[in-house]
This record gives structure tokens, sequence and C-alpha cells, in this order.
């Protein structure tokens, strides 16, 4: 902290309390110390090598170094949602929660950050389809899928839903990160991406893991080669 910003802070009546336990506190070297814990206790090998930055933030996003082994990610996925994106394509999610993690200041072209969920014909279209409103609600995404980023980071519904548009002809995204989270679907919703023919780069991660911040993550790695 400068002297000028500790000046200001006291002027303001905000201090900081006692320091009483030893622990690092500059912003930039737990950056660069996460970082390299990561690499110094788990392997890449069997990922592409231009994926490893986005593995080693998904370790750090959620604590888990065995997180790797995992990790499902196809030879093209970074090329081709880090070039859609540098062509100013949107990225769509199922979850409120995956779109606030996207760090903006790492989107190329300030992107647009999707999520319908809350759009008011949600509930109604879901009854009809007869699934839930994480599904339902890519479904009013359509229009936007052509060469899109498309992140499924909570609802296994959801990324099937994703797989069933597609091969019934949907618009074609660049790339699909799909780690949704649970004990119902999460882990064959996962396994369907990986095995289906649709000949689009995805990233997932095998098993009942994922979540927003795994799924945040990775698109914040995906946006910026900048570790």
């Amino acid at each position: 902290m400068s002297l000028t910003t500790t000046q200001s802070a006291t002027q303001s009546g905000v201090q900081r309390p006692t320091k009483r336990y030893d622990y690092i506190d500059d912003g930039a070297a737990i950056y660069v110390d996460s970082f390299a814990t990561i690499r110094r206790e788990t392997g890449f090998d069997h990922l592409p090598a231009d994926a490893e930055r986005v593995a080693v933030r998904m370790v750090h996003g959620t604590g888990q170094i065995d997180l790797a082994h995992d990790l499902v990610i196809h030879d093209r996925l970074v090329v081709s949602a880090r070039t859609a994106l540098n062509l100013g394509a949107p990225i769509i999610t199922d979850a409120g929660m995956v779109a606030s993690g996207v760090t903006r200041a790492r989107l190329p072209k300030d992107n647009e950050v999707l999520c319908a969920l809350r759009d008011e014909r949600v509930p109604a279209l879901a009854r009809a389809m007869g699934t839930t409103r994480s599904a339902a609600a890519l479904s009013l995404l359509e229009n936007r899928f052509d060469g899109a980023v498309i992140a499924i980071g909570n609802a296994p519904t959801a990324l099937f839903h994703l797989l069933e548009m597609i091969l019934d002809g949907a618009p074609r995204p660049a790339a699909i990160v799909g780690c949704p989270v649970g004990f119902i679907g999460a882990a064959e919703s996962k396994q369907a991406l990986e095995e289906a023919e649709i000949d689009i780069p995805f990233l997932t991660i095998r098993g009942r893991r994922g979540g927003s911040a795994m799924t945040a993550s990775a698109l914040n790695a995906l946006a910026q080669e900048k570790e």
C-alpha cells in the first residue's frame, strides 16, 4: 500500500486491523505463488499443450489439484474458443453465477455474456417443454448460437438440451465448455458431450464435479492468453 493510499485510508477513518498472522498479503505474489504451486503438484501432460493455462486456472478456481486428471479438452478447444471471442462472439451460459464470474476486463472485444434464465418467458416455456428452466432458457438464445462460446456450469439438463438442439440442427457454436455439477445427470451429460458426434471443440470434466467457479475460470483463461 502506497503512502498516499495509507494516508487516505487513515484520513477516512478506515484502518487495517493489527496483523496477527503470518500470511502473504500481496495480491500479485499470491497469484504467482498459487500458479507455481499448482504446476509443482500436478501434471498436464495428458492435455493439449495450449490448454495448460486453462487447466491451471480451473485448478486455481477450485483448489482441487486432482481436478486436472479428470479434464477432457479437445485439441482445437483453445484455438476455436479464443478465435471466436477475438471476433466478438458472445458467451452463452446456463447460470447467472457463471456469467458473474467472467472477468469482463479479460474479454477481448467487450463480448456479450448472455444468460436467459431470468427471462419472464422461461417458466412457461419450461412447463411446455417438460424440462428445467435452465434447459428451456437455452432455447431462447438459439438465434445467438452460431459461432458462440457456450458454457454450461450448473445444470446437467441444460447440457443434454444443448446437445439435443445441435443434433436437431440448431446453429453450431464455436466451442462448448460443459461442466455441470451434481449427483443426477451430471456425469452422464458430460459423457454425452465427450461422445457426441457433433465435431465441436469442447472442454469437460468427468464425474460429478463441476460448477460455476470452475466454468468461469475456464472462460477467463480462454478469453485471454495472458495468465
